[in-house]
Formats: structure tokens, C-alpha cells, sequence
């Protein structure tokens, strides 16, 4: 059977399975949305394909996206994350990570879950769309908008509103999926 899928995993066997498994499936547990907040921040002015193929490795160097040990992330282990190839090197991006684990306690504690939080700004629930084309699918919207604002005023690091978007669509907070998408339906 030839399913029509998205266009955007071209024939990169990981990103098909990162499409047909993962993308716009709605995430509630907070260590995996955590996982998601880092790699787009990691993402930013890069492809997803790149940070896609480095995962794993960000996995293992980020102690599987335990908030906690993250948190604790010392300069040691900064400079042992600047010398690691197998993940983006970024100074900035690094210590952004860090300090998003802190904030994301913080609003862990306020709100009793990260997932409680971040999914009022879609009123609990996915927001689907409907777009025929990848060309019609925004960078931002009004509520990755009012996300990244949040977010910034409670101190995280590297959550513009298109990376706010981007996580709103990785975690099934919107349904970007084209209408033809096969994933298109099975998310509704």
C-alpha cells in the first residue's frame, strides 16, 4: 500500500518514521515535552533532519531529558557538552538548555505539570488544521505567539514564536498534517 504523507520527510527513512510515529501526536508527559523544548531550541537556525539524526546522542548527553539532573548541569559538564560531536555545540544553546530545565521546574511546581501549563495556550486540546499544501502552514501563530511571550517572561531561553510553533506541532498541540496526509486523519 502507497500512503500519501507530508512532503517534508523526502525519502529520509528517519524522518518518515520521526512523521508516521511522532510528529502532531499529542504529548502529555513532561519529560518528553521537555525532550521536544530542547531540540527545537537546538533546532534553531538549523533543519529538524539535523537535529533528528543527533537524538540519540542528545539523549545520552542530556541525561534522557531528566529536568532534574539537567538542572544540575555544571561547568564540567558544559565543557564536557562543548566537546561532544555527536550534538550541537553551541555555547548559548547549551546553557539555554540548562537554564529552561530550572525554569521548567519552576513552572512544574506552579502548575502542578509542565503539560498543565503549555497546553492552555490550545484550550487543552489540538487545534486542526487544515492545510492543503506545506505552503500554507504558518511559521507562528496567535498562540505560539502568546507561548513565547510567556515563556520569555518566566525566563526560558530560545522560544520565539517559531520555535514555539514548531514544539506546538512536534507535540500534537496543532495537527499540521496536509489534508491528504494519511496522519492527517488517524490525529483527528
Amino acid at each position: 500500500m502507497n500512503l500519501i504523507r507530508c512532503p517534508w520527510p523526502s525519502d529520509d527513512a528517519l524522518m518518515i518514521e520521526y512523521h508516521d510515529r511522532e510528529w502532531g501526536v499529542p504529548l502529555h508527559d513532561d519529560r518528553s515535552i521537555f525532550e521536544f523544548l530542547i531540540l527545537e531550541g537546538m533546532q534553531a537556525g538549523l533543519s529538524w533532519s539535523t537535529i533528528l539524526h543527533k537524538r540519540e546522542n542528545f539523549r545520552r548527553a542530556f541525561a534522557d531529558f531528566d529536568v532534574e539532573k539537567v538542572a544540575r548541569f555544571d561547568g564540567r559538564k558544559v565543557r564536557s557538552l562543548l566537546n561532544n560531536p555527536g550534538i550541537i555545540r553551541n555555547k548559548l544553546k547549551i546553557h539555554a538548555a540548562m537554564n529552561n530545565a530550572r525554569q521548567f521546574i519552576k513552572v512544574q511546581e506552579e502548575f502542578g505539570s509542565f503539560d498543565k501549563y503549555i497546553w492552555q495556550f490550545v484550550d487543552g486540546k489540538p487545534k486542526v488544521n487544515r492545510r492543503k499544501s506545506l505552503k500554507e502552514i504558518p511559521a507562528t501563530s496567535r498562540e505560539s505567539d502568546a507561548m513565547s511571550k510567556d515563556l520569555k517572561t518566566r525566563g526560558f531561553k530560545f522560544v520565539g514564536s517559531t520555535i514555539c510553533y514548531a514544539h506546538m506541532q512536534a507535540t500534537g498541540m496543532v495537527n499540521d498534517h496536509v489534508a491528504s496526509c494519511f496522519r492527517y486523519r488517524e490525529l483527528q
